[in-house]
């Protein structure tokens, strides 16, 4: 099992601008899920900006027939028997800032013509980094928060299904939940991150697709 206390305890390198880095998501018993190539934007050690760009292949687990868990039942949507395969991110550039030592992080969203269309609090457990990139445990319940200033949970239907399964206990979803409470005041207060900050930010177009490693690809 996965140290609980989302806290750093070494520090490790930082990244430059244009390197490559992996937004690994791992689950509490060490087992890992999603990974998504990036392109570093900046980072300071604390703060990882980082752009995740369409027609990056990335790694994703599914039921051993192919499905995806978002087209199992729920019942069995965070249980069973996954492995790994390869999928792409699909639609437009989302940047992404990922905090060393909170329980979040914050996506922009942007229309294919470059406008901003949202933030997307995506509520995870921190887990530090090493060489390659971070790792968080996703806590299923999101936020998502529009130019105009409203905001709502996201998959707030899927929490039992998760603690049902095994994947979660109360105290983790709490946690979680009390993140989320701490982002959405940010938000109706208009303050960082959601003042405007980035929302006119483009990738840079000399950048090429970042890679997924074959080793993730295959079962450990």
């Amino acid at each position: 099992m996965l140290d609980m206390s989302g806290v750093r305890q070494r520090s490790l390198p930082t990244w430059n601008y244009g390197q490559e880095v992996l937004y690994r998501f791992l689950r509490l018993d060490g087992s890992m899920g999603t990974v998504h190539p990036a392109r570093v934007l900046a980072d300071d050690g604390e703060t990882l900006l980082c752009w995740v760009l369409p027609g990056t292949s990335i790694r994703v687990t599914t039921s051993p027939d192919g499905r995806s868990p978002r087209n199992l039942p729920m019942a069995e949507r965070f249980g069973g028997v996954r492995v790994p395969a390869r999928s792409i991110w699909r639609g437009t550039p989302t940047l992404r800032m990922v905090f060393e030592n909170e329980w979040s992080s914050v996506w922009w969203f942007f229309e294919p013509d470059g406008t901003f269309r949202n933030w997307y609090v995506n509520l995870e457990m921190p887990l530090g980094r090493d060489a390659t990139g971070v790792s968080r445990v996703d806590g299923v319940l999101d936020v998502e928060v529009f130019p105009d200033g409203h905001w709502q949970w996201k998959d707030e239907h899927e929490v039992d299904a998760a603690m049902a399964a095994g994947r979660f206990d109360r105290s983790f979803i709490t946690r979680i939940r009390a993140e989320g409470e701490r982002m959405i005041a940010l938000a109706k207060a208009g303050d960082f991150p959601f003042d405007g900050t980035y929302c006119d930010a483009r990738p840079d177009p000399g950048w090429t697709l970042p890679s997924i490693p074959e080793s993730l690809l295959v079962d450990p």
